[in-house]
């Protein structure tokens, strides 16, 4: 499975930020929304990624207070990328080294879309039912004559 799978089940929107505009205004956003992320854009590129991890911590920082903080003080200015043809379980292993909840998909320097680590659970998850299905089908399925003989042969 692909990463270009996810984003084709998923849709396509996307919210983004820019690092000059108030770190209230990026929250705000998120929770009208109802979204962990921000992908911060400038100029048409991305250069950083704003999660409630971030924004947690640049609260902290500042004694529990937005303030006139920006995204730019907040953002992580290194997130980690993938692209469309990232198989799923490199996907997994790099967001579990990093911890990273969230990862924006990059075709060379456009932006595709955002995967979760929820949508990489929720995909993984769908896989195995589709496989058990079809697994559970094969063995119901499976011609009488041929399990039959071998169980009677054991007893």
């Amino acid at each position: 499975m692909k990463v270009s799978d996810i984003l084709r089940v998923k849709g396509n929107t996307l919210y983004t930020a820019h690092p000059a505009e108030p770190l209230a205004d990026a929250v705000r956003v998120m929770s009208e929304k109802d979204i962990g992320s921000l992908v911060v854009m400038e100029h048409g590129d991305l250069v950083g990624m704003l999660t409630f991890r971030e924004v947690i911590q640049a609260l902290v920082r500042n004694g529990g207070n937005v303030g006139t903080m920006l995204v730019r003080t907040a953002m992580d200015d290194h997130p980690l990328t993938c692209t469309n043809g990232t198989d799923m379980d490199e996907v997994r292993r790099m967001m579990l080294d990093r911890h990273a909840r969230y990862m924006p998909v990059m075709d060379n320097r456009m932006l595709m879309g955002v995967i979760s680590f929820y949508d990489v659970a929720k995909a993984v998850v769908d896989s195995q039912n589709f496989e058990n299905k079809m697994l559970k089908a094969y063995i119901r399925d499976w011609p009488e004559g041929e399990a039959g003989d071998s169980d009677e042969k054991l007893l």
